[in-house]
């Protein structure tokens, strides 16, 4: 059975340990252990090796390849100037990732975005089909964020306004529009 691989990708506004962005750093833990307890996760890209004096680019993320960044992020790479926040993540289905993406916790991070993030000159997710014995990679993840902000939404790269089926057709997501999405903007 298919499922969604999602990928989030946005620059802080500074890089982290800045005051201007720790909130966001502090409200991470409660966010990712929501996104655990939701119903339809299935499993996000945590490091094998999560010591402290490790960034996320020298980490082991075993099965979910190196990490990386889409080409957009010119950012530090090193503790004192990583200024990127990216997810990788696998869910049962559109829905179960949408559900948690305009609920709880994160739809409370999502209104403060613009206090923590850049402008972005690039989609901020994208979503894709993958087989139930598929685990998506870092690599498979800037892929799908350069590819859906070159051609836009296809049945390769998707987004919760555009989706696609898993046989790669047009469809529509219930509750979804400006009434589920109109105090973000």
């Amino acid at each position: 059975m298919p499922r969604i691989a999602f990928t989030t990708f946005n620059i802080l506004k500074e890089p982290y340990g800045h005051p201007v962005v720790q909130e966001f750093d502090d409200r991470t833990p409660s966010t990712f252990l929501e996104a655990e307890q939701s119903p339809g996760f299935i499993d996000r890209a945590v490091a094998v090796d999560d010591r402290e004096d490790l960034t996320n680019f020298e980490r082991d993320w075993g099965q979910w390849g190196a990490f990386a960044v889409p080409r957009f992020y010119t950012g530090g790479r090193t503790a004192g100037t990583d200024s990127r926040a990216s997810t990788l993540s696998l869910w049962k289905d559109i829905e179960s990732v949408f559900s948690f993406s305009y609920s709880g916790v994160h739809r409370d991070a999502l209104r403060k975005r613009h206090e923590w993030f850049v402008k972005p000159e690039c989609p901020s997710y994208a979503m894709w089909w993958v087989g139930d014995d598929t685990v998506p990679t870092w690599e498979d993840a800037c892929r799908r964020i350069e590819h859906l902000h070159d051609h836009g939404p296809t049945p390769e790269s998707f987004t919760f306004h555009h989706p696609f089926t898993p046989d790669g057709e047009p469809t529509k997501l219930s509750g979804i529009g400006r009434a589920a999405t109109k105090d973000l903007a």
